[in-house]
């Protein structure tokens, strides 16, 4: 493409989206160049969406290659068909896109937080998260959350700590995708949902693969309502989310489908999450971080941050190198 008609494109890019918006996305989307704006002012790129630049800076984040080798539920697993945290995460904005498709909302804000929700988890999955919150709770300190941790990569960490100045929107998703307050965009509320859709459905089928679970393990109301295989679960939990949000003007679930999801949900914590051995995780949290703070000389959340980063692999071989 001539450099002539590639400003003539570049020229009409905001407009024909602005336009094609305005045609198609609902009066409850988000429009894209509507958002509230970055931390700091910055010229937008005459070629993408301020939501389409900020998926590309996460998708070329360090943190975000770093999740392919964390956990989802199964440390180091043998076997090459089972759920990584980058596995996870492109499922969950895969599905996630989708809905915002059908009800119309914005698919590159919800793309955006979807690839970006996990970024700051720490390594081992949940049972690192609990090891490095209740270490820093002993520390009197407020404990560790990967949502937050999350907003501090993007904000504090990537880029030598000049973080990735995403828009307001993206942080908001990537911020309040789990614990008690709700996205203040419909997109955000998407990804809310859709991340638990995902997560316990593929674990599900990591479970049954790991020997942990048979299909015949699980809760009969539940799965009679969801469905008896992870395709049918995940289409039943989409179509639902699709036709009462669409029916709601808002992101909700029907109290059947909803309650059985979380019903599964809770025996995955309890039959799984919970049910594997938390001790050799839980030391090898605390050798690391006492070897941050004591040898190493590492400020705590210097310690958190450079924990939090490790994938599994280099932990279990910075616990290995320094034992």
């Amino acid at each position: 493409m001539s450099p002539e008609i590639a400003g003539q494109v570049a020229d009409s890019f905001a407009e024909a989206v602005r336009e094609h918006e305005e045609r198609w996305l609902s009066p409850l989307a988000v429009r894209s160049y509507e958002t509230r704006g970055r931390n700091l002012p910055e010229d937008e790129c005459r070629l993408r969406t301020p939501f389409q630049r900020d998926r590309d800076r996460i998708v070329h984040s360090k943190a975000f290659r770093r999740l392919r080798h964390k956990t989802q539920v199964f440390v180091d697993p043998e076997g090459d068909h089972f759920r990584t945290r980058l596995t996870h995460t492109l499922e969950t904005a895969g599905i996630a896109r989708g809905v915002a498709r059908a009800l119309r909302l914005n698919e590159d804000l919800v793309e955006a937080i979807g690839l970006g929700h996990d970024l700051g988890h720490p390594p081992f999955g949940h049972a690192g998260e609990q090891a490095l919150d209740e270490l820093l709770r002993e520390l009197g300190r407020p404990g560790f959350r990967h949502n937050e941790h999350s907003l501090r990569v993007v904000e504090r960490l990537e880029r030598d700590g000049r973080g990735l100045n995403l828009t307001w929107e993206v942080r908001d998703g990537i911020l309040k995708h789990t614990g008690d307050v709700e996205p203040e965009t419909l997109e955000g509320k998407i990804v809310r949902i859709v991340d638990r859709v995902a997560y316990i459905n593929h674990d599900i089928d990591d479970a049954v693969r790991a020997g942990l679970l048979a299909p015949g393990d699980l809760p009969a109301d539940e799965i009679a309502v969801l469905g008896d295989t992870g395709s049918r679960r995940i289409d039943r939990l989409v179509h639902d989310l699709v036709e009462e949000s669409a029916k709601a003007g808002d992101i909700v679930q029907s109290d059947e489908v909803g309650e059985a999801m979380l019903a599964l949900r809770a025996f995955m914590f309890e039959r799984v999450y919970l049910r594997q051995d938390h001790a050799p995780i839980r030391a090898t949290v605390r050798h690391i971080f006492g070897h941050l703070v004591e040898r190493r000389g590492m400020e705590i959340e210097e310690a958190t941050d450079y924990l939090a980063g490790m994938t599994d692999r280099f932990a279990l071989a910075y616990e290995s190198e320094t034992a």
